[in-house]
């Protein structure tokens, strides 16, 4: 990692011009290679961002017994946590698409780690609430300017530096609450305290990646710049596809919210496991999410993005309808199986959503990172109330449906085939 940082500072090798590039999609940008120290860089701050964004759902059994919560309330530090992402990362990305901020991503991990500090501390409910939501205020600075210095660095690989990007953060998601199960189960909430080792080497490593970054990402970026950008579609249907991709995020990410929340109650309500054991299956199920998310922009490049949605989230269906009839075992398989396929459609739905308005290049991180957040937030807080009122069985069961709404995929325009691009196979995008 000390040669990844040591190179992001120096200038771009010779198969990267070192002329700034927009954010949008260039030639420029098309031809140069990727920056792949940059890249890891990122992809390794992401994980480490998200490994302590984890922690939060991971210690909601601990949370809930200490301070006697209901699952409302666990649902309610979820929605809070998840809400200030998702109202702040837009607007944070509207701004950062006419003057790019190098150092806020130093800042956003500063933020995380004083929501870490005060949540090892927190006496009362109030305090978790307002800890959560210093987190989330992490992830709105860190996550729409990290994916707009990707797109920079990926040399118009686009699905493949997303994937890159975001497998750290789902890497991290699963190492969260194993190092939790580990680290902070046994110790106790004071515990917590110990991960600010992590968002302070965070900092000085994304500290390196705004030196890189304000030397090759700064070109001027005004209103009439942005706004020159055009996908070639007119104004309806850029906006229909856009609550489409919506509709498919909340698909993707309410189920997903219902299964990193609650998953650890289900496995030790159904099947009497402890806590340790629900954590190693919780964690078994962010890996399989990670190794998704990394597969699903490489394709996405390859054959298609509206390809990759139409598999990753209708093709999930039959996995989550078998889920809730499942034995110990199989439920840990299926699991598997859906966080891998599920996860694939991020990359290509943020990139096909950036393809859709270029130039607009962190306000689409932002806007679909923060839905990603918000509905997530959303989600796992109405399961909850309905975990109150049935079971958390009866969830499971209930949510295995929201794949369905993967059919909406077939109203989306062929992005590659208007363009007469490569890739535009059948259902591609």
């Amino acid at each position: 990692m000390q040669k990844a940082v040591a190179a992001i500072a120096d200038p771009l090798p010779a198969t990267a011009p070192a002329a700034a590039v927009p954010a949008a999609a260039s030639p420029a940008a098309a031809s140069s290679g990727a920056v792949f120290p940059v890249l890891i860089a990122l992809s390794f701050c992401h994980m480490l961002n998200d490994m302590m964004q984890s922690l939060i759902p991971a210690l909601y059994p601990m949370l809930k017994q200490s301070f006697n919560l209901d699952f409302s309330q666990v649902g309610l530090i979820t929605l809070t946590f998840q809400l200030t992402a998702s109202l702040l990362q837009p607007m944070v990305g509207m701004y950062t698409d006419r003057r790019a901020q190098p150092f806020s991503l130093s800042v956003g991990m500063g933020f995380t780690l004083v929501g870490l500090m005060l949540l090892s501390h927190a006496h009362s409910f109030p305090m978790l609430l307002f800890s959560a939501g210093m987190v989330g205020v992490g992830s709105s600075v860190f996550h729409p300017e990290s994916s707009r210095v990707a797109r920079l660095a990926s040399g118009g690989r686009y699905g493949l530096a997303q994937s890159l990007f975001q497998v750290g953060g789902n890497a991290g998601g699963a190492i969260g609450p194993l190092l939790a199960a580990i680290i902070v189960l046994p110790r106790g909430q004071g515990a917590i305290a110990w991960f600010s080792g992590a968002a302070l080497l965070g900092m000085f490593v994304l500290f390196q990646v705004g030196i890189w970054y304000r030397g090759h990402g700064m070109a001027p970026r005004g209103k009439r710049a942005v706004a020159a950008a055009s996908s070639g579609l007119g104004r309806g249907r850029v906006a229909f596809a856009i609550v489409v991709l919506v509709a498919l995020i909340f698909s993707k990410n309410v189920y997903t919210a219902a299964l990193s929340s609650y998953y650890t109650f289900y496995l030790i309500d159904r099947f009497h496991v402890s806590v340790q054991s629900a954590q190693i299956l919780l964690f078994v199920f962010m890996g399989s999410v990670a190794v998704g998310t990394l597969v699903g922009g490489p394709f996405g490049d390859r054959i298609g993005r509206k390809t990759v949605m139409w598999i990753s989230i209708l093709g999930v269906l039959p996995f989550t309808l078998a889920l809730p009839y499942a034995n110990l075992f199989w439920t840990g398989a299926l699991t598997v199986v859906i966080g891998m396929v599920m996860a694939s459609a991020f990359p290509a739905i943020l990139v096909y959503a950036q393809e859709l308005l270029p130039g607009r290049v962190g306000m689409v991180a932002g806007l679909f990172f923060g839905f990603a957040f918000g509905l997530g937030g959303l989600g796992a807080a109405a399961m909850g109330r309905l975990a109150d009122h049935t079971s958390i069985e009866f969830v499971f069961k209930a949510s295995s449906f929201l794949p369905l709404i993967g059919l909406a995929t077939a109203l989306l325009p062929n992005l590659d085939r208007l363009r007469g691009t490569p890739g535009g196979a059948p259902g591609g995008g």
